[in-house]
Order: C-alpha cells, then structure tokens, then sequence
C-alpha cells in the first residue's frame, strides 16, 4: 500500500498539469483562426451577398479589396465615435439606439472569438491633428478584436445585422473604424490564460505535491 503512494502522487501531478494545458490548448484551437485566408470561393459570396442586399458599389469594391488581402491573421478594429445630439422628437436616445444596433452584434462577435478589448470616453479633443478638417471632437474611443476577417464578413453581412444598421446611423454624428493587424499585443487572452493558468497550477505543485516529498 505504502509502495503506491508515490505512483498515485505521481498520477495526479501528471493530472494536474495535463487538464489545465489541454484547456488552455482548447481555448486556443477555438480563438485562433485555422481556416486560414479567405478563399476565392468565399471572396466571390460574401462580394455577392454585399451586392444582394444592396451596398453601394464603392463599399462592395472596399470590402473585396479587403478580403483580398486576407492574411488570414486575427485584427483589431479601432473606432472613434461621436454620439449624435439626443433629440426630443426621436424614437430613441442616441445611446439606446446603439444599444439596438449591439444586441445583435455582441451575440455574434462573442460567438466567434471577437469582443471589445479597450472602450472609455474621450476625455479632451484631438490633441494632435493634421490634414483632416471636423475630427477634434470625440465622445468614445473603442477597441475591437477579431478572429479573423471571415468572422467581420459573416457578421456585417448578415441579413439581420442589415436590418438593425439604422440604429447605428441613428445614433452617430461621426465615426471612423480602421482595421490593424498587431504586431506587439500584451493583452492577447491566450497569452494571458497561459500565464494564470501556469501560476495556478505551479502554485498548486508546490502545496501538494513538494511538501509530500
């Protein structure tokens, strides 16, 4: 009996260590693009499906350049927004009308591994500004994550997402949304995992595991 006490320790070491990492690598399997770049095939459907519902041709040419030069890398979307003045005789705040325009995308973002990373209020106007007229003033700044450029297009493509688009208009005065792949991202959530998870597990070692040696 005395003989399999190390054997069992050495089991749940083994345990202790192994769920967590499959875990951890199941996570990354699920927020990681694998299907790589779009391909011609979705490149053709996605342009039609943006031309059947009525985007304008200059939008249509934007977005297939953007698809085009799919790398197949997840990207990060940063957005400056400018509420539009609330008025009385309309249906709804402007704050209340982005919160429409949300309640379909944040179950689709979070559904495919995209979700906001960085979001507050500008809290002064642009203290730096060259070559652009009417961009001092700003209410939010926020900071979207994007598995991939497939995950955007099912998202702005779908039907659904179409029909709730006036909300969005509704609640803007002006906005600018531009795409950047990081190259330096510190609050990836896969790396971040990675080092709690690491913590937890070492941390459990050495209470369980060293003190019976």
């Amino acid at each position: 009996m005395t003989s399999r006490i190390p054997q069992l320790a050495r089991r749940g070491r083994t345990w202790l260590w192994a769920l967590p990492t499959l875990a951890w690598l199941l996570f990354c399997a699920w927020y990681t693009n694998t299907s790589g770049p779009l391909t011609e095939d979705e490149i053709a459907a996605f342009t039609a499906q943006a031309e059947r519902i009525g985007r304008p041709a200059e939008v249509v040419q934007r977005l297939r350049r953007f698809m085009v030069e799919d790398t197949g890398d997840q990207f990060l979307m940063a957005n400056l927004i400018d509420m539009a003045d609330a008025d009385e005789t309309a249906p709804l705040s402007p704050e209340a009308s982005m919160g429409r325009y949300m309640e379909h995308m944040y179950p689709e973002l979070f559904r495919r591994a995209s979700h906001p990373v960085l979001a507050g209020p500008v809290v002064f106007p642009a203290m730096d500004l060259v070559g652009i007229e009417g961009a001092e003033s700003w209410d939010s700044f926020a900071i979207m994550r994007y598995r991939s450029r497939r995950d955007l297009m099912e998202i702005a493509l779908n039907p659904i997402f179409d029909e709730k688009h006036h909300f969005k208009i509704a609640a803007l005065d002006k906005t600018i949304a531009v795409p950047v792949e990081p190259q330096i991202y510190l609050s990836d959530p896969r790396l971040l995992l990675f080092l709690i998870l690491f913590f937890l597990v070492a941390v459990a070692d050495a209470l369980i595991f060293r003190r019976d040696n």
